[in-house]
């Protein structure tokens, strides 16, 4: 069973970004997070709206994750022999 956040768990809150935090100036990355939960969800204009850097981002993500988890899987089985 999958358990999912809901769509808008990261919509509300404070920002943990430093330029935020500090020059109260937007960067790159704001809203990357709730970006990709949103297009995770389905809900590609809101995730556009947040950050339009995710159809770049998301899939660099998913690239990196699955070269790891193919890496892990390589090593598991040379350990095993």
């Amino acid at each position: 069973m999958l358990l999912l956040l809901p769509a808008d768990f990261f919509d509300t809150g404070q920002s943990l970004c430093i330029s935020q935090l500090l020059l109260h100036k937007e960067c790159l990355g704001c809203g990357i997070t709730r970006a990709v939960h949103h297009f995770i969800h389905l809900e590609f204009q809101t995730a556009w709206n947040f950050n339009k850097l995710v159809v770049i981002v998301l899939p660099i993500l998913i690239f990196i994750w699955g070269d790891q988890v193919y890496k892990t899987f390589l090593s598991l089985q040379t350990k095993t022999k």
